[in-house]
């Protein structure tokens, strides 16, 4: 493994040659233009103005994030209008990013069909499942509607991603009236995990606060992996280092994988590489885990 990632290193452009060695970057989201008619909301860290005004300034400014940082590949994907939302940045950049259709974000009502995702699949628009935002619709990730999902992800071998743990403060009372802290518990997707023992399934932002449950699902299912984005730049960095420890002490550190979530912010990615890069307390070993190796084997990327 680690002289599969020297080999892939040395192949890759410039601008990946960092510090910390090439990172993947398995949780970035797109925007189209309309999302942007009011203005992009203040960065939830800073409570600052984000950087970018416009949709097209928001795909320049994460491109260049990624190539500062040394992002050589980031996972892609929308909640508003998924498939349209994620075809500019597909064609901006090719090869730098991976297509990935969101679910159910919005509301089953407004997520495309299983059979126009199976389309996508076989066209290789898209080859990633999520972000699956059950959550954020007031939707159990076991409940029914979603079953011929997981079960397409299974039966094509597709990588799934789920939102579970946080949203931000006051989420159900300013904007999101579906959401609920419940249905954010990984333990509610052992059913799911049931059903389908052949699903790669990831845990976005790792699950928290539910670190006990977290760490249940972990063990019992080996198949599973969490990404870290957003709370490695969105929560106190205290909190974040010690949940992070947390899954390392508990022996997972093959299979947490660095995200970003940059939403409206493309600062974040820098934001979110020096969270991860800031724990002291993991080895150079273990942060080359977490930026690369992990995500290389998750999606298959060797």
């Amino acid at each position: 493994m680690r002289m599969t990632v020297l080999i892939l290193a040395a192949a890759l452009p410039a601008f990946a040659q960092s510090a910390r060695g090439p990172i993947i970057d398995v949780h970035v989201h797109s925007r189209l233009p309309e999302q942007f008619a009011g203005g992009a909301p203040p960065n939830p860290a800073t409570g600052l103005p984000g950087k970018a005004g416009t949709a097209d300034e928001l795909l320049r400014q994460t491109i260049a994030a990624m190539k500062k940082y040394g992002i050589v590949k980031g996972i892609v994907s929308s909640g508003f209008k998924p498939l349209e939302s994620i075809a500019p940045w597909l064609d901006a950049a090719p090869g730098l990013f991976i297509g990935s259709c969101g679910i159910a974000t919005n509301g089953m009502e407004n997520g495309p069909a299983v059979e126009t995702v199976r389309s996508e699949i076989a066209a290789h628009r898209i080859a990633v499942l999520g972000e699956i935002g059950a959550q954020w619709a007031g939707i159990n990730p076991a409940d029914e509607r979603l079953e011929p999902y997981f079960a397409l992800a299974e039966e094509l071998d597709i990588p799934v991603g789920i939102h579970t743990g946080l949203g931000e403060p006051g989420a159900p009372l300013h904007g999101n009236p579906n959401f609920r802290a419940a249905l954010g518990n990984p333990m509610l997707l052992e059913p799911v995990l049931i059903r389908h023992p052949k699903l790669r399934l990831y845990l976005m932002h790792a699950g928290w606060p539910f670190l006990e449950e977290t760490k249940a699902i972990l063990h019992v299912y080996p198949q599973v992996y969490v990404d870290v984005a957003v709370i490695n730049w969105a929560i106190p960095r205290p909190e974040f280092h010690e949940y992070l420890r947390a899954l390392i002490r508990a022996g997972f550190e093959q299979r947490i994988m660095f995200g970003s979530d940059q939403m409206f912010w493309p600062e974040a990615i820098g934001m979110a590489v020096e969270g991860v890069d800031s724990a002291s307390f993991l080895t150079r070993s273990q942060k080359r885990d977490i930026f690369y190796n992990n995500a290389a084997r998750f999606f298959r990327l060797q």
